[in-house]
């Protein structure tokens, strides 16, 4: 039997890849997180649905490995399950169990369904970096940034912002700064692909001055972005070569 860990794309579906799909029509099976299963029960009534909420990330992926042991399963992720998704804890987990086969099915991920609508910010070398301590020290996070900075890349931050961390976006400003112009241009994306899907462009020294929620994807030029009709850009190079 096989655990198909599928990533859905951003949003409510409408970048689902033909892999993905294909995954969820075979599966007798769905797992995944209330709120990401709840974008697709509606379309697969028939299916047996394990779902976890928040939080619950261990207890989610052990259903879905205990399930495929007699059953195909797929397990689903918003955007990418290799991009901050379920791909690298099934696989940890899986040593414990009597082996099954494992299939990573790729979806669009924030960075790239972000960039998208704001033009091409991603054209040449970048980093994505995750502004959450929950499972990464604060401080290698903050080195993170200082060192992409320092070596000019183009920033795509996921997780800017939440309650209880209201204020790690401007801590990150703060740091880039160090080395980035304060009028590098920046862009933000909300609700990537969903109703209400909101973008804006600022400069750097505006986004440190700017609140965020969770479901907003934050980008950082480098040294050659700029906007051009009203879209971030990031040259690659071609005119120049």
């Amino acid at each position: 039997m096989t655990l198909y860990i599928v990533g859905l794309g951003p949003g409510g579906g409408q970048d689902l890849t033909l892999r993905a799909k294909a995954a969820l029509d075979a599966c007798p099976v769905l797992a995944g997180y209330t709120t990401y299963i709840d974008l697709i029960k509606e379309e697969y009534p028939e299916k047996r649905i394990l779902s976890t909420p928040m939080r619950q990330e261990v207890l989610r992926c052990r259903l879905a490995i205990q399930a495929a042991q007699k059953e195909n399963v797929a397990m689903v992720c918003s955007g990418d399950p290799g991009v901050y998704g379920m791909a690298s804890l099934c696989y940890e987990l899986a040593e414990e169990y009597p082996p099954i086969d494992i299939e990573v099915i790729p979806g669009v991920t924030a960075a790239t369904g972000g960039a998208a609508v704001l033009g091409a910010p991603l054209t040449h070398d970048f980093a994505v970096i995750s502004l959450s301590d929950l499972m990464t020290p604060l401080e290698k996070i903050e080195a993170r940034l200082d060192a992409a900075a320092r070596a000019d890349f183009v920033l795509c931050l996921y997780n800017p912002s939440s309650h209880k961390r209201s204020d790690h976006l401007r801590r990150a400003c703060e740091i880039l700064l160090r080395s980035k112009s304060p009028k590098t241009p920046c862009g933000t994306v909300r609700n990537i692909g969903r109703a209400g899907e909101e973008a804006v462009l600022l400069t750097l020294s505006q986004l440190k001055e700017t609140e965020v929620d969770m479901f907003t994807t934050v980008f950082v030029g480098n040294s050659q972005t700029r906007i051009i009709d009203g879209k971030l850009v990031t040259p690659r190079g071609y005119l120049q070569r």
